[in-house]
C-alpha cells in the first residue's frame, strides 16, 4: 500500500524552461546596472539555449556581442543566475496532483541540485507550504545526488516508511528511478513533449520506472487503487 507520494521537481513539478528564461532575465538585467551592456543578451543566451546549447551560454552570448570579458565575470553571472529568486510555475497537472493527494498520503520533494537554488525554486512555488518532507540531495554532497540512494534512505527515516510504501515520480530516466528500484519504491516516469530529457534513452532496464505517463492526471489511476485511505 502506498503511504508517500514523492516527487522530482525539475520538470516534473514545473517547467524547467522556465527558470532557465526567469535566470537569463536577471543576468541580463544585472549586466544593464552595471554598464557592462545595454541590451541584447537575453535574446541570444535564449537562442543558445533553445538550439540546445548547454554549459557555456554566458561566454558564447558575450563572444557574439562582442563584449570582453574575464573568469571573474562569468563566475559572478553564474552566482547571479543561480541566487536569482525564480518566476516559475507548476505544471498544471502537477498542481492538480498535489491538491489531489494531499491528506491522502504524505507528500514530499526529493531534488538535485545546488541547494540555495533549489530552496529558491521550492519557495518560488509555494512547495515549502504544500509537502510534508523535502529532500535536498545537495545537503549530503554532491555525491550524494541522484542516482544515490542516500536521500531515499533519508526519507523512508523521516517518513517512517519501508521502500514499499513509497512511489517517486521524475522525468530523467538516466538518474531518478535506480535508487528507488532498488530500494523497492514505486516509480513512475512522467515524459513531457517539452521536458528536458523527453527524448533521453537507457539500455538498462534497472533505470527504468515501474510506469510511464504523459503527464500526473494519468498518476491516479496507478496509485489511488494503492492508497490506504489514512490522513495525513
Amino acid at each position: 500500500m502506498i503511504k508517500a507520494i514523492v516527487f522530482d521537481l525539475d520538470d516534473t513539478i514545473y517547467p524547467e524552461w522556465q527558470f532557465v528564461s526567469s535566470g537569463f532575465s536577471a543576468v541580463d538585467l544585472w549586466l544593464k546596472q552595471i554598464n557592462i551592456i545595454r541590451e541584447g543578451f537575453y535574446e541570444i543566451a535564449w537562442h543558445y539555449y533553445s538550439s540546445g546549447y548547454r554549459g557555456n551560454i554566458f561566454n558564447l552570448a558575450l563572444d557574439e556581442m562582442g563584449i570582453r570579458y574575464d573568469d571573474d565575470l562569468i563566475n559572478q553571472m553564474v552566482e547571479k543566475y543561480r541566487r536569482h529568486q525564480p518566476l516559475i510555475n507548476m505544471h498544471n497537472d502537477a498542481r492538480w496532483a498535489i491538491n489531489f493527494f494531499r491528506g491522502k498520503a504524505i507528500l514530499g520533494i526529493i531534488t538535485d541540485g545546488y541547494y540555495e537554488v533549489q530552496k529558491n525554486k521550492v519557495k518560488a512555488l509555494g512547495l515549502d507550504q504544500e509537502m510534508n518532507i523535502i529532500i535536498y540531495t545537495d545537503q549530503f554532497g554532491r555525491n550524494n545526488w541522484k542516482p544515490s540512494k542516500t536521500p531515499f534512505e533519508k526519507f523512508m527515516y523521516l517518513a517512517n516508511l519501508r521502500g514499499e510504501e513509497c512511489i517517486y515520480i521524475g522525468d530523467n530516466v538516466k538518474k531518478d528511478f535506480i535508487a528507488a528500484n532498488l530500494l523497492h519504491w514505486k516509480t513512475i516516469h512522467v515524459i513531457r513533449k517539452d521536458g528536458e530529457y523527453a527524448n533521453a534513452e537507457i539500455n538498462e532496464k534497472k533505470y527504468e520506472a515501474m510506469y510511464v505517463v504523459r503527464d500526473l492526471y494519468e498518476t491516479r489511476q496507478i496509485i489511488e487503487p494503492e492508497i490506504i485511505g489514512e490522513r495525513f
